[in-house]
């Protein structure tokens, strides 16, 4: 990063810049033969002992000025403010999912229930084997439509509904062929999850946004293919664990295992 080249020579300069210094904060003079040959011909007395000679400017020869001395501490401050705007840009990154998360918890109704998520896919009853193959890989609990039910219900546990929906949406626009419908769902998909002011909007990086204005311009049954690939990895990777370890998860383990037992 161009900012670590600049963090990294500006420390080069200082400790090149910056005279050394001894404990009494003077600077220390480099050692010269004829100034050694001056003390050790008045008897071992220093020559500030004698007094200074001083030039036309009042400043005595043995005596450097205080300039570089200022120069360093301006230098390292330039150094500190660099640091802090590097720190602020690290965290800024990082936490901007986060953020998004905490705007979109505030947007949604407190008295929301899980139970009634509207617009579920229509499926029957999964069986305890179809249950437990969903632990087995994402792929087999995405081709699952009882599977992208309850796992679309823990994502709107953690505010992430949107991912799904979204996907959702993608595979419903792969099956259009008119050419006004596929523009109609198409600029509808843009406007509910990709446009900054969605409260749908889904986390995409720059590249991909950048490729889906192009399409835009022409829509397809495929303008969103990178989009969505990213965001079922982003569910694989993030969601999908998480899941697997919830507590909607076990309850289905635990009362499908009940009830073929009792049967």
């Amino acid at each position: 990063m161009h900012v670590s080249g600049l963090l990294t020579s500006l420390t080069t300069r200082t400790l090149t810049d910056c005279p050394a210094s001894r404990h009494d904060g003077r600077p220390v003079h480099r050692s010269d033969p004829g100034r050694a040959r001056g003390r050790a011909g008045h008897g071992g007395r220093s020559q500030r002992d004698l007094g200074t000679e001083w030039d036309g400017r009042g400043a005595g020869h043995d005596h450097y000025p205080e300039f570089p001395t200022a120069q360093c501490l301006l230098l390292l401050l330039v150094l500190l403010l660099q640091l802090l705007m590097f720190y602020h840009v690290s965290l800024t990154v990082r936490n901007e999912e986060e953020r998004r998360r905490r705007r979109r918890r505030k947007r949604i109704s407190q008295d929301t229930k899980m139970e009634t998520i509207p617009n579920c896919e229509a499926c029957t009853k999964p069986s305890v084997d179809e249950i437990r193959l969903w632990s087995q890989s994402f792929d087999k609990l995405m081709r699952n439509p009882a599977g992208r039910n309850v796992f679309r219900e823990f994502l709107r546990t953690e505010y992430s509904e949107e991912n799904m929906l979204f996907w959702l949406a993608c595979e419903d626009l792969k099956q259009e062929l008119n050419k006004g419908a596929i523009e109609e769902k198409a600029r509808s998909i843009y406007e509910d999850y990709i446009s900054i002011l969605s409260p749908k909007e889904v986390s995409l990086d720059a590249r991909v946004r950048e490729v889906i204005n192009r399409k835009m311009q022409d829509p397809t049954p495929h303008s969103f293919e990178d989009a969505q690939l990213q965001i079922y990895t982003l569910m694989h990777r993030d969601s999908y664990p998480r899941f697997l370890s919830s507590s909607i998860y076990k309850s289905l383990i635990h009362g499908g295992s009940r009830t073929s037992s009792e049967s």
